[in-house]
């Protein structure tokens, strides 16, 4: 006699979630049989499920059992599927009272041998994948309860062990504790807590000047300066003048880190913007994403905020130029022989470097010991293209003793980014009608013409500057993007003339003669 069930998983690809079909049947025999493109981990569920039925005292089917897992052209990978697939072979085996309440919902969860139920990555978008398809609802393990259960018409079921899932398909809805969240209580009532403020900075107004814009913008940064003048506690104060998240922004955030696995137990949206700080000896891979298994890099991981690189000329050149396509295109695809996923990975690019090998051209007092040949190689282990892509080279010079010492404190934060907050303001409202486009540094060449003509004035700047400092085709159009912000922050219509020149100060690494001064 043959007893068909069908049990519902999930498989997250990317940030993407798809519904899995779970098929299990029995028949006469001893033999277990899994097919549908599952991986080593899937196949090994068997053994998990056999102890954690016996622990809870259940015996495995001694009948032939062959598990379909549709669509078989979907890589089924990880243990995520050990709980589904226990329950689905109960239903088969005769072991559940109340089988046809097995298709109202998803489940998911890794299996212990005791019948513990582990957490798994990805909860949140396989939740986001069960509400639109339609189900009633989602039971995962206990420790992702909370990060499920932000989806809205949805219930979530947290389950700590094999039993209590069997009870709740026996007729026993007391068995698992729904968790519901008001997603958009918790989001705006979480406090706005920085490390870093630019209160603490002393002096360097030139430098703060041109985060603030790059924060307006969102515009890629450089700074060049000497060891201990400052680059690294700016680049970590600038979370704390960029806009909020949005709702949106914080959930596309929040399944990012999902998938990776970054959420801790009861966490449930990132109201935060991220600032992540890879060493500059992290791979390619790591840097963009993929792996045999495939996992969101740390540019993916900074989607919607800050990506800093201490020491860019550090960096492996293959590291570096696997960047430039994602910064432009903000998205990454990721091909191999066994998968193709997409990640977003919008950011603010936020690099730091020392200008010479020693790390002193150009210092005040302090002597360089490199020959113009030694600063001009090491720049250039930073290619011409990556350069283009970054909007602004801000020159930090180090602080006096005089200014450490008798300089007032400086403008806090706050004060900062409700100026960043009033520009963004101004960009969204001109933007509402392109989708995809959020901030000026995201403008493309049409736009830039609508909307960031300069004056004639501005135009015949411009073009000097174009044909003195040899400045290519992107590099006018970032020149352009900046000089929008600069007019934006100080609310005017048009792109003027002073906004060109200040727009042009910040690409000193285009100067030619900047390493032979």
């Amino acid at each position: 006699m043959y007893n068909l069930v069908k049990v519902f998983g999930v498989a997250v690809q990317g940030i993407q979630a798809t519904t899995i079909t779970i098929e299990v049947n029995t028949a006469r025999g001893i033999k277990f049989f899994l097919v549908g493109l599952a991986d080593a981990a899937v196949k090994e569920s068997h053994e998990r499920i056999v102890s954690a039925m016996s622990y809870n005292g259940y015996h495995f089917p001694s009948s032939q059992i062959i598990v379909n897992m549709a669509p078989a052209d979907i890589r089924k990978e990880g243990a995520a599927y050990d709980l589904p697939l226990a329950i689905g072979i109960m239903g088969a085996s005769g072991m559940l009272e109340n089988v046809e309440k097995l298709s109202r919902f998803m489940i998911v969860g890794e299996l212990g041998l005791d019948g513990s139920v582990q957490p798994v990555r990805g909860a949140l978008p396989m939740a986001i994948r069960a509400m639109k398809d339609g189900f009633e609802g989602l039971i995962v393990p206990s420790a992702n309860a909370r990060e499920a259960g932000v989806v809205k018409n949805l219930k979530v079921y947290g389950a700590d062990n094999l039993a209590q899932v069997i009870a709740f398909f026996n007729g026993d809805d007391e068995a698992l504790t729904r968790t519901a969240v008001d997603a958009r209580r918790e989001f705006f009532s979480a406090p706005a807590e920085y490390d870093y403020d630019f209160a603490d900075v002393k002096g360097q107004e030139n430098v703060k000047r041109a985060l603030e814009i790059a924060a307006s913008g969102g515009h890629n940064i450089a700074m060049i300066g000497p060891p201990g003048s400052g680059k690294s506690m700016m680049a970590k104060c600038l979370p704390s003048i960029l806009p909020p998240l949005s709702l949106s922004e914080s959930l596309e955030t929040t399944q990012i880190h999902s998938v990776a696995g970054l959420l801790s137990r009861g966490d449930t949206l990132i109201t935060q913007r991220p600032f992540r700080c890879p060493h500059h000896s992290i791979s390619s891979v790591a840097l963009v994403g993929g792996g045999q298994h495939a996992q969101p890099g740390e540019i993916s991981l900074a989607h919607n905020g800050v990506l800093y690189t201490d020491e860019l000329p550090e960096f492996a050149r293959s590291s570096l130029e696997v960047l430039r396509q994602p910064l432009e295109d903000r998205k990454i695809t990721i091909s191999r022989s066994r998968y193709s996923v997409e990640y977003p990975c919008s950011v603010m690019l936020v690099a730091s470097m020392n200008p010479c090998p020693c790390g002193y051209y150009n210092h005040p007092t302090h002597d360089c010991v490199c020959t113009p040949t030694q600063v001009q190689k090491y720049l250039n282990r930073i290619s011409g293209p990556m350069l283009d892509r970054i909007d602004l080279h801000i020159e930090i010079l180090p602080v006096s003793f005089v200014e450490l010492s008798h300089a007032a404190k400086g403008e806090s934060s706050a004060a900062i980014r409700e100026r960043v907050v009033y520009a963004r303001k101004i960009q969204e409202e001109r933007f509402r009608e392109f989708p995809l486009v959020h901030c000026n540094a995201q403008m493309t060449s049409r736009l830039i013409a609508r909307f960031a003509a300069p004056t004639p004035e501005g135009i015949q700047l411009l073009k000097q500057a174009m044909e003195k400092l040899s400045l290519s085709a992107r590099a006018y159009d970032r020149i352009l993007k900046v000089a929008r912000t600069i007019a934006d922050l100080d609310g005017s219509q048009r792109v003027e003339a002073p906004h060109i020149a200040e727009a042009i100060s910040y690409r000193m690494l285009d100067r030619e003669n900047w390493a032979t001064r």
